[in-house]
């Protein structure tokens, strides 16, 4: 597997060890590995997405392949988001094929799907087609990945894609709600919702595990060559779990609402700021389209095409992940802001 060192990745490192499979995990020698390398089981292989050979090494001898590398940030040029999320994708697909793996699972994700007009949209299934002009260079580059290893499907080569929607739970130290909380207890974020609900799906990190390992071994005649939302079971108000969580973790709900206009005048502001390289290729912006979209507009999503092909159930509730996020970030020390709730 890919992504072994990040989030999601070292989670479902855990996961198929638990469930009994052998893992060997992709790693750049440059990567945090402490944790990894204490993770009894686990073969680490080292290697790059840009680097052929390494990838052969990697995948020789392995049954199934899950990709959840990416990269997700919203700052680059496009020659960087296409080496890494579609030709690094391309050449493990490759690798994958050639080696005779039986099996290739594509993590990907709804902002696959984020056009710049989009609306609000609720309750959405996989018959949603591609927008044809993407949100932000990630969604474009996601989507193109996804369409390229869901086309690579057939005989004796199963492929699919997941597509887990706001990934969330303990040992997440960067990702999009350590990142709001940070900035909530820091008093530095403002309202964003309108004054009305902004109604989303989230995935527990948890219940992303479940589902890649569900579709790992599920039929090749049901899942192959198909793509599938994953999420947890319960719509949430974003900005009424986000005041939740800013309470929990030593802060205050943010009050202080900004007009549309001005907003999108922010918005329009930083954008054009960072179409300087020296700050779009190294520094993600305070503001953007894409974050905004992700903040402002309702999106939910039907698991039932999950359910149907692969038996995929959420495993965990969000009252027991919200306790388990506690119980993590109160016993790490020093860690970041979102991590040091109060005692």
């Amino acid at each position: 597997m890919t992504g072994a060192s990040g989030f999601l990745g070292g989670h479902l490192v855990d996961g198929a060890l638990r469930a009994g499979h052998q893992v060997r995990a992709l790693v750049r020698p440059t990567s945090d590995l402490t944790r990894l390398r204490t993770v009894p089981g686990l073969e680490l292989a080292f290697g790059d997405l840009g680097d052929g050979d390494s990838l052969r090494r990697a995948v020789d001898g392995v049954d199934v392949v899950q990709h959840s590398a990416a990269r997700v940030v919203d700052f680059g040029g496009r020659a960087r988001f296409t080496a890494e999320n579609v030709e690094g994708t391309a050449r493990l697909l490759a690798a994958a094929r050639s080696a005779g793996s039986g099996r290739f699972v594509f993590i990907s994700s709804p902002s696959a799907l984020m056009g710049p007009a989009d609306g609000d949209r609720l309750g959405i299934d996989e018959t949603i087609p591609y927008p044809e002009r993407w949100l932000n260079l990630y969604s474009e580059t996601k989507a193109a990945a996804e369409q390229l290893v869901l086309a690579a499907n057939g005989p004796g080569f199963t492929t699919l894609a997941l597509r887990p929607r706001g990934i969330w739970g303990p040992r997440d130290h960067a990702g999009f709600l350590p990142r709001l909380v940070g900035r909530m207890v820091a008093g530095r974020l403002p309202d964003l919702s309108g004054g009305r609900p902004v109604l989303v799906s989230l995935c527990h990190c948890d219940n992303a595990v479940a589902a890649t390992l569900l579709a790992s071994t599920a039929p090749a005649e049901r899942v192959g060559g198909r793509p599938y939302f994953v999420t947890d079971r319960e719509q949430t108000d974003l900005w009424a779990f986000l005041g939740r969580l800013a309470g929990l973790f030593g802060g205050t709900p943010p009050t202080r609402r900004l007009p549309p206009p001005i907003l999108n005048a922010l918005v329009a502001a930083v954008e054009l700021l960072w179409r300087v390289p020296a700050l779009a290729d190294h520094r993600e912006p305070p503001l953007s389209r894409y974050s905004m979209a992700l903040l402002t507009r309702s999106a939910t999503y039907s698991t039932a095409a999950a359910e149907r092909d692969f038996g995929y159930r959420p495993v965990t509730d969000q009252e027991s992940g919200l306790r388990g996020l506690l119980d993590w970030a109160r016993s790490i020390d020093g860690g970041p802001a979102f991590a040091r709730p109060p005692h």
